[in-house]
């Protein structure tokens, strides 16, 4: 029998003894930048009127991603998912801001992504100051509250130690400054950081939509949008230039991303794509050897869901993806196969109680509604006070001035619609209907996608909350944003 090497038995010796954070000192930092209620509004991705130079700078040094989606219109049954890899109806966190003062527990095997990182030695960070600079909220926002702390620290000074770190920063932008609970109180609402945004955007040089009506108030809000965007650029400017101060640069991936669709009416809290359509940028450093499917400079076209993210981090940081997660690995040594679809759901939001469900192929999008009859006209106090264009498109329609898409879009919402984007980018001629065989082919498949979907994954969406639940709802966003005056309501406790 041969004698083992010395040198090979004090090896093995010694990385018997090594520590977790001696083992993980060679993973990669990585650090999400997330971005606040965001489409594809940046200069990289063709949006006129805004400057974005740093994410635009990130983009050409990394692979900017065009077909990503979130699994929800809405910021914490999206967040709610792709913090653990899993979809929100699956989970029972799809209901805006549920679970927050019960005893709700994830279903067994779910964890947080900073847990699992945590395991292996990372240092979690949710960072809101660099030194005397605001880059980010803190913000959480998830529909889980009982897992215990989900991070280390807030603080950056700590991320430059030797235990690599996987930090967060939820930009300040795009939000209106409404958590001071006053906002009924407000005749026009402001963006946070409105007064120090670059005015790059104008009414008179932005090109609004079309499913609104030409109106002055359009304009404004639709350039105060733009406005925020690059705002936010500024912050990601101070984050990456942090980075290279610290010396950590070279050895931290970056990941850009949008929590879910654009700060405007038909946006956030609608299936439609100016609701879950988001951006994303990756960014590999010198430092950290990139994987095959990466390319400086590149534009990836695959279907993503949001979710994906999850188990793609994951992997960066060497972790196996769990058994039963379904976000799915589009990067790495090990892919998963790539989406034909990607899967959206809308539940309860605030008081407003609608039940939708998307499906979204690279060309086609589907869209569902169950909650037939009703639609973009439902009452939403904080849209009708924050959103400008609404009440504006109210008073129209009212006054019989309201036309074409935007006349359309305070329409009831029919059970079934189906857009060819590649035409239709906007989304506004409804192909449910049409006798085009094509049209009918992508209707009939993706209706199909979508009964799988919801059968496998075990949407909860079919069982309503309580009426005791949902009841508190209303009279909080009546103390909160205040009540139109065309709302007839018996009483509001």
């Amino acid at each position: 029998m041969r004698r083992a090497c010395p040198i090979l038995l004090l090896a093995i010796f010694l990385g018997a003894f090594a520590g977790p954070a001696t083992a993980a000192a060679k993973k990669p930092n990585i650090l999400w930048i997330v971005g606040e209620n965001l489409c594809l509004d940046l200069g990289i991705y063709g949006m006129k009127n805004v400057a974005t130079p740093h994410l635009d700078g990130l983009a050409r040094k990394g692979q900017r991603y065009t077909n990503v989606y979130s699994t929800s219109p809405v910021c914490a049954p999206s967040r709610s998912a792709f913090m653990v890899g899993m979809y929100a109806t699956t989970t029972d966190t799809h209901h805006m801001r549920s679970h927050r003062d019960d005893d709700f527990r994830l279903p067994e095997g779910v964890r947080s992504i900073t847990h699992r990182l945590s395991d292996v030695g990372y240092l979690t960070a949710n960072i809101k100051m660099i030194g005397k600079r605001r880059v980010g909220t803190g913000k959480l926002d998830l529909n889980f509250v009982n897992e215990g702390p989900l991070y280390h620290t807030t603080d950056w000074a700590k991320l430059k130690g030797d235990q690599p770190f996987f930090a967060m920063i939820n930009m300040v932008e795009n939000e209106y400054d409404i958590y001071d609970r006053q906002t009924y109180k407000h005749d026009r609402v402001t963006w946070d950081g409105e007064e120090q945004h670059p005015k790059v955007a104008t009414p008179g040089n932005v090109t609004p939509p079309p499913y609104y009506p030409e109106h002055p108030v359009v304009r404004e809000e639709w350039a105060r949008y733009l406005n925020s965007v690059s705002g936010m650029d500024i912050r990601v400017g101070w984050i990456l230039e942090q980075l290279e101060k610290d010396g950590v640069a070279d050895n931290t991936i970056v990941i850009f991303f949008g929590d879910n669709g654009r700060m405007e009416p038909r946006g956030i809290h609608w299936l439609w794509d100016s609701g879950i359509h988001v951006p994303m940028i990756i960014y590999y450093p010198k430092g950290v050897p990139a994987p095959a499917q990466f390319k400086v400079g590149g534009v990836n076209e695959q279907v993503i869901s949001l979710i994906d993210l999850t188990a793609t981090t994951l992997a960066m940081a060497g972790i196996t993806k769990p058994h039963g997660m379904q976000a799915r690995r589009f990067l790495g040594q090990e892919v998963d196969p790539p989406r034909r679809f990607a899967f959206s759901a809308r539940d309860r939001i605030d008081e407003t109680v609608l039940r939708m469900r998307s499906v979204r192929g690279k060309r086609y999008h589907y869209i569902r509604n169950y909650s037939e009859g009703e639609g973009f006209s439902a009452l939403n106090r904080y849209k009708e006070k924050c959103f400008r264009i609404k009440p504006v498109m109210r008073t129209l329609m009212a006054k019989g001035k309201l036309k074409g898409a935007a006349l359309q879009l305070m329409q009831p919402m029919p059970y079934e619609l189906l857009y060819d984007t590649q035409k239709d980018p906007h989304e506004i001629v409804n192909l449910a209907e049409s006798k085009e065989p094509a049209h009918r082919a992508a209707r009939v498949a993706m209706s199909a996608a979508l009964d799988t979907w919801m059968a496998e994954t075990g949407d909860r969406g079919a069982f309503p909350e309580p009426e005791e639940v949902v009841a508190p709802f209303t009279k909080e966003m009546h103390d909160w944003f205040g009540t139109p005056d065309w709302v007839v309501e018996k009483s509001v406790k």
